[in-house]
């Protein structure tokens, strides 16, 4: 397999350890730069087995090399237009609102909203804002050239919903392989492993949509 590793898009510490893995195991690989505006991969090789590792946008990006096996795990399903359609109301934030970043958003006395990218899930981590808060994050994000936020990136918009216990579940062939609470509401009880009840509502959702033949889904509980 050869690797094409995205360039740290994450500012994420631990990045180097994708290096130190494929070294190890003396794997072959190339680091490269995706710009936010790019609609292709610039990079060319020889060979067949590649797999490319980052952002959302080079997953898209590498679908367009045909001849890459796997060139990268991405089905397209990953889209709120699409598992919305499946899921229903069962989202917590089913009824959203998608347009440009640039885009004023309405807010009423002391409202908090839902906020989080659409298509480029990484560009900033989706989380509950204030009117202050929202209007001082996308005048810091747009005015600071070094980031991959543009007027144009797109965002989804929904009602600020209370969560009592979130979980993550990974999902592999239709069935639950692990799963994890990875944050607990300071009124919760604690819990080593997800509830029952969250196990079997997965499986039903997963028996309804299954987005992908690998993927991850996260269960709120808010009740």
């Amino acid at each position: 397999m050869y690797f094409l590793i995205q360039s740290n898009v994450y500012s994420d510490p631990d990045h180097y350890k994708i290096f130190d893995a494929l070294e190890e195991l003396n794997i072959d690989y190339d680091v490269i730069n995706i710009l936010p505006t790019a609609d292709k991969i610039d990079f060319k090789t020889d060979r067949k087995d590649v797999f490319v590792y980052g952002s959302v946008r080079i997953a898209r990006l590498a679908k367009q090399n045909s001849d890459w096996f796997p060139g990268s795990f991405y089905g397209g399903n990953h889209l709120y237009e699409v598992y919305s359609q499946q899921y229903g109301e069962n989202l917590l934030n089913y009824k959203v609102t998608v347009h440009k970043i640039s885009k004023e958003l309405m807010w009423e006395k002391d409202e908090e909203k839902f906020i989080k990218p659409y298509s480029e899930a990484k560009i900033f981590t989706g989380k509950v804002f204030t009117e202050s808060e929202w209007k001082d994050f996308i005048f810091e994000r747009l005015e600071n050239q070094a980031n991959r936020i543009t007027a144009d990136s797109l965002i989804q918009v929904s009602e600020a919903k209370r969560t009592l216990k979130e979980a993550r579940l990974w999902i592999v062939g239709e069935q639950i392989v692990d799963s994890g609470y990875y944050r607990l509401n300071e009124n919760a009880l604690f819990e080593e492993n997800v509830s029952q009840d969250g196990l079997d509502f997965a499986k039903e959702m997963i028996q309804l949509f299954n987005l992908a033949e690998a993927f991850v889904m996260e269960y709120l509980f808010n009740g």
